[in-house]
């Protein structure tokens, strides 16, 4: 983990969050508003604008939190020993805030009622695979990536892996409990109900436990160091290195 105190990294947990719900939430809205009638449409503008919302979020706050945004990131990275076991309940608590933030914003942004929660039901069971999968391949992404020190890769990696998820699974990947909840504050294109969020959990947090499985047969020798830098770009964090 960066050296940062730990209410910056949460604030930056808490905006990086917040802007990746706002993003995905908002772009759902103008999609279906400028593609009315076209569902695949609709679907390519929303994953081209939360793919390229990734790249700059993780950009901006990578170097001071690990852009993590993603509570099964963090209990991943924790279990690994990047992130410290005391800043887990934290860490969590700044993304599912951020996420319900973004929503709320995306909702007013577009003139709507500031809170509409959604009733698009989607746990079916090729649903609940397919975050299986989403999560899976999420992890492995980031943390191949740490463990072949090309951790400079990683905004563009997951903001393009997150992009083909949109389409590859039949959940349109939301591989994120923080972003299920964010997303039952908004009745709109990206909604999800909330009696579909717990199942979505679970397979959620299932996919964590598999990746985690792999990751440690795959890359047995991934350091604490290693798993700490799963988002800081490489040279970033050589200059903040330097600067101590």
């Amino acid at each position: 983990m960066t050296d940062a105190p730990l209410p910056r990294r949460l604030l930056a947990e808490f905006l990086g969050s917040a802007f990746l719900a706002a993003t995905v939430i908002g772009s759902g809205i103008a999609a279906a508003e400028l593609s009315p009638g076209d569902t695949g449409l609709q679907l390519l503008e929303n994953a081209a604008a939360t793919a390229a919302g990734l790249f700059t979020f993780i950009l901006m706050f990578g170097p001071i939190s690990g852009a993590h945004f993603n509570p099964v990131v963090s209990l991943v990275d924790s279990a690994f020993g990047g992130l410290r076991r005391r800043d887990l309940v934290p860490y969590i608590g700044a993304q599912l805030a951020g996420c319900i933030a973004g929503a709320v914003i995306a909702n007013a942004m577009f003139g709507l009622t500031a809170i509409s929660i959604s009733t698009h039901h989607c746990a079916s069971p090729p649903h609940l695979l397919a975050e299986v999968v989403a999560t899976v391949g999420l992890l492995l992404v980031i943390f191949s990536l740490a463990r072949t020190r090309r951790g400079s890769l990683a905004p563009a990696a997951v903001g393009a892996y997150i992009g083909a998820a949109y389409f590859f699974t039949s959940s349109t990947s939301f591989a994120n409990p923080a972003i299920d909840v964010g997303r039952m504050f908004s009745d709109t294109f990206a909604g999800i109900a909330p009696a579909s969020v717990p199942a979505f959990i679970v397979f959620q947090l299932l996919g964590g436990l598999v990746a985690f499985g792999l990751i440690a047969v795959l890359y047995p020798d991934l350091s604490p160091e290693e798993a700490s830098e799963i988002m800081v770009p490489q040279e970033q964090n050589d200059v903040g290195a330097a600067a101590h």
